[in-house]
Formats: C-alpha cells, sequence, structure tokens
C-alpha cells in the first residue's frame, strides 16, 4: 500500500546501490521518483533528515527475524525527534554471490551486512562451516567490493538487485534459513502527522516515572482497558543506568483517534513520560471492525456520563 504522505521531495536511504533499503524503496512510486541521497549509514540517513539536508530519511527498522534494527531505533529514541510518515514491508530474499568463475568450492570468505548474515546461518554451517564472515557496512557495499576484487576466494550475501548492479554471478539462489523472512522499513520527517486512513499504526516510547512494581502492569492496563490491540512491545535500555529500561510499543489506531488520544492522555498523567514517534498509515493486517466496535462503545459511554453531569445542579426535588 503506498500511503498518501507528503511529496517525497530528496529521500536519503542506505547505500550504496543495490540495498534491500533501495529495494523497498523502490516499491514506492513517489519515493522511487524523488531525488535521492545515499548515505553510508544508518546514523547518517536519519542525521541528515535531523539536519535538514533532506526532506524524509527511508531506513530498516524491524526483522521477521533478527528483531530490531537497534541502531535505527535507538537514534529515533535517543538522538533525534523524528516523526514516522508510513511504513513499507518486503519479503527478504538472500542470495550467495560471486565473481565469475566463482563455485562453493573456491570460497574462503563472506561478505555482509552481520544481520544479512545471521539471516543465512544454516545454510553457511552446512554449506561453508569454515568460512571466514567479514562485516560490511551493507549487502550492496559487500556485492561493490566483490565485484571491484573479482577474488575468487570471496562470496557475498547480497540482494537479486545488487547481482544485477555489479554484474555478479549466483552461487546459490535463496539461502535465507526462513523463506517467511520480512523487513519492515519506515520514512522519518522532521514534522508531520499523516491524516488518519481507518488503517493506521502509533508508534511511542514510555519512559517510566518510577522503577516500582507493576508499573509496566498499569501501563499495558491503560490499552486493555479501551480495547487497543499491541503490535509490538521492546524494552530498550535508556542509556542511563543498568537495568533502567524504557518501553517501545506499537499499538493500532491513530493519535486522531479519541480512544487513542485518551490512553496516551492517561499514560502520561499517571505512569510515565511519553515520546511520540508517529501516527501512519500500516502495511500489517489489522482489526478495523474491532476497533470501529471499541470506539462507538466508548463514544455511547462518554455520551452517557455527560448527560449525567449535565443535570447536576439542575432542578429537582427538595432536599429534607
Amino acid at each position: 500500500m503506498t500511503a498518501a504522505v507528503r511529496s517525497a521531495g530528496r529521500v536519503a536511504y542506505l547505500g550504496p546501490p543495490g540495498t534491500f533499503t533501495e529495494e523497498a524503496l523502490l516499491s514506492q512510486p513517489d519515493l522511487a521518483a524523488a531525488s535521492h541521497q545515499l548515505c553510508c549509514s544508518i546514523p547518517e540517513v536519519l542525521e541528515s533528515v535531523a539536519c535538514g539536508h533532506v526532506d524524509l530519511g527511508f531506513t530498516a527498522i524491524e526483522n521477521s527475524i533478527e528483531g530490531t534494527v537497534n541502531v535505527a531505533l535507538d537514534a529515533l529514541i535517543f538522538e533525534h525527534d523524528l516523526l514516522i510518515q508510513r511504513e513499507v514491508v518486503i519479503d527478504v530474499r538472500l542470495h550467495l554471490l560471486g565473481p565469475p568463475g566463482a563455485s562453493l568450492e573456491t570460497i574462503k570468505r563472506v561478505i555482509s551486512f552481520p544481520v544479512a548474515t545471521a539471516q543465512c546461518r544454516r545454510y553457511l554451517s552446512d554449506n561453508l562451516p569454515d568460512v571466514e564472515e567479514v562485516a560490511a557496512n551493507s549487502t550492496a557495499a559487500a556485492a561493490r567490493d566483490l565485484a571491484d576484487s573479482q577474488d575468487p576466494t570471496a562470496a557475498a550475501v547480497g540482494t537479486a538487485l545488487s547481482q544485477k548492479l555489479y554484474g555478479l554471478t549466483l552461487i546459490a539462489p535463496g539461502i535465507e534459513d526462513h523463506p517467511e523472512n520480512q523487513t519492515r522499513f519506515v520514512a522519518v520527517a522532521r514534522t508531520g502527522i499523516p491524516a488518519p486512513t481507518g488503517h493506521d499504526k502509533t508508534s511511542i516510547v514510555v519512559f517510566q516515572r518510577a522503577d516500582r512494581s507493576g508499573s509496566l502492569m498499569g501501563i499495558l492496563a491503560e490499552f486493555a482497558a479501551r480495547s487497543i490491540n499491541l503490535t509490538k512491545l521492546e524494552s530498550r535500555p535508556t542509556k542511563k543506568a543498568l537495568g533502567d529500561y524504557c518501553f517501545l510499543i506499537d499499538l493500532e489506531g491513530h493519535i486522531a483517534d479519541q480512544l487513542v488520544a485518551d490512553c496516551l492522555t492517561s499514560i502520561v498523567a499517571k505512569h510515565g513520560d511519553v515520546k511520540f514517534l508517529g501516527a501512519y498509515p500500516t502495511t500489517v493486517p489489522g482489526r478495523q471492525e474491532h476497533n470501529t466496535n471499541a470506539a462507538n462503545a466508548w463514544k455511547d459511554a462518554r455520551a452517557w456520563i455527560e448527560d449525567l453531569r449535565g443535570q447536576v445542579g439542575g432542578p429537582g426535588l427538595d432536599r429534607y
């Protein structure tokens, strides 16, 4: 689904050409048509947005196998005040690539982004048990460097796009351990909250004011009381002290929804400080009918209580 958000303008993302990030970005027609700035790292992508050098930053934030991309998440939580504008989820297909003439028998080193290498652990263990693993800044950087070196004893774990761009040989296709592997990307900007679409997600970070028994339960109870479904709950160190954690929460709904607004208001008033990361269209199937029914139930309940409150101090029987 392509979200109707701001004009893309200039977009920064992880380079060089051929990354999974580029594959995901090219799946969005408006982002593909924008002016691009390729960066050497995810922190550089987000810094470019924060400094105003680009309008949007596009970065991986979560993988279905390896979990959160911590370098991206921590930058959004602790370093920058940026807002998520949309999410994009793509299937991840990893291939073993080599220079012309390379084969499994010649490979002594495998180069790739460590997260990608970790997603091929079973294949590498079964087929290249003694191989040396070399870290690169991205899958595309690994493919580019291999193409430059033409080293027949080296291979790269990379994308079909990088194979095409850098003229490499496909040694083994689809070597990922889990064929259902997916990665979630987000586009972020300095300002702006997309209008609700009826199929949205809100991302927040909650910092507890006091580390006491039951504090997380109290936070979660606010969502449960309003039948708001959580799609992600993760703790992250606050970087202040050992054992001091904050909570990243993704929830179904939009800040413009009264239920979501009431819930966040209650959390701030009673439980902790909240950093708002964005409310944006989601690509993940949700419980739209359930959410609508819950919102209507709360609307009816609010109307009932307001009617009662409107009778306070009105005419009635005299006390005796």
